[in-house]
């Protein structure tokens, strides 16, 4: 079975905020990506709210029909954030306010009792649990001790080896994730992918078996400037495919 593509829509929100005015709206470009045939819809609700904000979230609520996940630091005011919308599932990044994008992991394995606290508060508001964490064993053997339902694995590393990297780079990144992929299923976790995926490498993740989602956003968004939404994530199923 393909993987199935989950659309970022954070840069539909960056055009937008680069004016401050209403559009385009991200919300607009969620509703287009489903009728295009997206499984799903990720948002990242940043704390300094650089791209999407709050009405952005709660919208969102209202009009997906796949599934909708939301991306969010592990602190308090992003917990209760979360309960208070009830997206399909929740994925816990890490926020530096000075990164351009996310550019590593959360680290779970020294954050174990934060992190157990609100994973429970999520699953007690019947909310699944996503982390976003790099593809290392420690933080495998974390995640599943804190009780999420599943991992996101960091490819921004392979994406960079596959683009200014070597071979040798490219194959130690791309095994890194396959292990982890098993180690994780070995622990009953799911396992998702996402950060830097375009078209022209999405195929070697998508290839690892036991991956069942792919979260990919940057890519999309910049080819459907010119061809469009629908098309832009039409052409990526089809490489899913």
């Amino acid at each position: 079975m393909s993987a199935k593509l989950n659309v970022n829509i954070d840069h539909i929100a960056t055009i937008r905020e680069a004016r401050k005015i209403r559009e385009p709206d991200p919300v607009t470009g969620a509703t287009l990506a489903e009728l295009a045939g997206c499984h799903g819809i990720t948002a990242h609700l940043r704390e300094d709210r650089r791209h999407i904000q709050e009405r952005d979230v709660r919208l969102l609520r209202g009009i997906v029909t796949t599934h909708l996940n939301l991306e969010v630091a592990p602190t308090p005011e992003m917990i209760q954030l979360t309960i208070d919308v009830q997206p399909d599932m929740v994925t816990l990044v890490s926020d530096d306010r000075e990164e351009v994008t996310t550019e590593g992991g959360l680290n779970v394995a020294a954050h174990i009792d934060e992190l157990s606290k609100a994973v429970a508060a999520f699953k007690n508001n019947d909310i699944a649990v996503s982390v976003f964490v790099n593809p290392d064993t420690d933080q495998v053997k974390a995640a599943k001790k804190i009780g999420a339902d599943m991992v996101e694995f960091h490819s921004g590393h392979f994406a960079n080896a596959f683009e200014l990297g070597s071979a040798a780079e490219v194959d130690r990144e791309l095994a890194a994730i396959q292990d982890m992929t098993i180690l994780a299923r070995k622990y009953g976790l799911r396992v998702r992918a996402g950060r830097g995926l375009n078209y022209r490498n999405v195929d070697y993740i998508a290839k690892i078996e036991g991956i069942e989602e792919l979260t990919i956003g940057h890519s999309i968004i910049g080819r459907a400037v010119f061809t469009g939404m629908e098309k832009a994530v039409k052409e990526m199923l089809d490489l899913l495919r």
